[in-house]
């Protein structure tokens, strides 16, 4: 037998229709939600590895991307043009020569510094002038003169001492000969004052005329460029080879131009690699292995028919620096004719001034990408 419904029930049911049908929140549902709490999401613990060391933090996956080598930015990208910097502006008759010691000091090198204006110096001098986002004139303009200043004077004396005449030594004309010294030494007090101011013993000659250099003594005084090796502003990322203009550039890993060198190449185009390489090795003050395969002009390597170990020194025919390629045979390296270097070839290898390889030693370090270009 069914029971009654009673009124008040009745009421209740068509309440709750009431309020479902209208999409309505029910009040107590309505009061429930002021009173609650926002939770943050949960955080699912690291996982710790079984040894029960520190908490590992396990990343989510994330697609492999395919990052392509950084091809060297050109100087003629526009960039945006920084202050001029404080310094005294290049003038007067030496003005030439005192650009040559501005963009040294820079990492802009022009060679031998003689004063004379020729093709690598306005080279440097396009070079900076992109990088300064100034028009690329490679002349000694108005807008140029404003931003390649001299902060120090160009010109400095120093006084000769004891130890730019301990190394001196006679350099052997044969290979062999080269094998059995000491050392592959400066043979005069001008080779060596030249290279240390990365100057043309012409230009030494000239700003010191009073000096009879075949009898120089103790306690002379010499006048010379003040180059000091420059430092660069970030770090080294990549390198670049030009082969058709012979210049090697530093760049960092945002394609900032840090230094700037010519570079002797490769005499045979079979030896020229294009394409990348890498650094596996930074020596400074190497020595130096004659093997006569390597040089089949020579007489003297066809009559000793065996390799020769050289000694270090400025006269090595590797120079004051070794940076080592992934390649066999091949690296960057100095050299004893700094005036000869981007104007002649190599027998396989990348030749700069000594001061040049010296510096770009100081860069470098294993695993440096070396991109080489036509």
């Amino acid at each position: 037998m069914l029971r009654p419904i009673r009124l008040r029930t009745f009421c209740r049911c068509w309440f709750l229709v009431a309020f479902i049908l209208a999409g309505t929140p029910l009040p107590w549902a309505q009061e429930a939600s002021r009173g609650a709490v926002k939770s943050s999401p949960r955080r699912v613990p690291p996982t710790r590895p079984s040894s029960g060391g520190p908490a590992a933090i396990v990343p989510l996956p994330v697609p492999a991307e395919i990052t392509p080598a950084p091809a060297e930015v050109r100087e003629t990208e526009p960039m945006v043009k920084p202050e001029p910097p404080v310094g005294t502006p290049l003038s007067g008759p030496q003005a030439w020569l005192e650009a040559q010691i501005a963009l040294s000091r820079l990492g802009f090198s022009c060679g031998s510094i003689d004063g004379v204006v020729g093709p690598q110096t306005r080279a440097a001098l396009q070079a900076f002038q992109a990088r300064e986002n100034l028009p690329t004139t490679g002349q000694l303009d108005e807008a140029t003169r404003s931003y390649l200043v001299l902060t120090t004077p160009p010109l400095v004396e120093i006084t000769l001492t004891t130890d730019d005449f301990a190394r001196l030594q006679p350099l052997e004309p044969t290979w062999l000969g080269k094998s059995q010294q000491t050392g592959l030494e400066y043979t005069s007090v001008l080779e060596r004052i030249s290279e240390r101011a990365r100057a043309n013993p012409k230009l030494i000659r000239q700003l010191n005329p009073s000096i009879d250099w075949d009898h120089v003594t103790l306690g002379a005084v010499v006048t010379v460029p003040d180059i000091s090796t420059p430092r660069p502003e970030e770090p080294v990322a990549h390198l670049h080879i030009r082969l058709a203009e012979r210049v090697l550039t530093a760049r960092s890993a945002s394609g900032r131009l840090l230094a700037r060198y010519p570079v002797s190449i490769p005499r045979e185009v079979a030896k020229r690699p294009v394409g990348e390489l890498r650094v596996t090795v930074v020596v400074p003050d190497p020595d130096y292995t004659f093997d006569p395969e390597v040089f089949p002009e020579s007489e003297e390597g066809k009559q000793l028919g065996r390799k020769l170990r050289l000694p270090p020194g400025p006269n090595n025919p590797v120079g004051l620096a070794w940076i080592g390629l992934d390649r066999p045979g091949y690296g960057i390296h100095g050299t004893p004719s700094p005036e000869q270097v981007g104007r002649t070839e190599s027998h396989g290898c990348f030749r700069l001034a000594n001061w040049d390889a010296v510096s770009l030693l100081s860069m470098a370090w294993v695993g440096l990408p070396v991109f080489i270009e036509p």
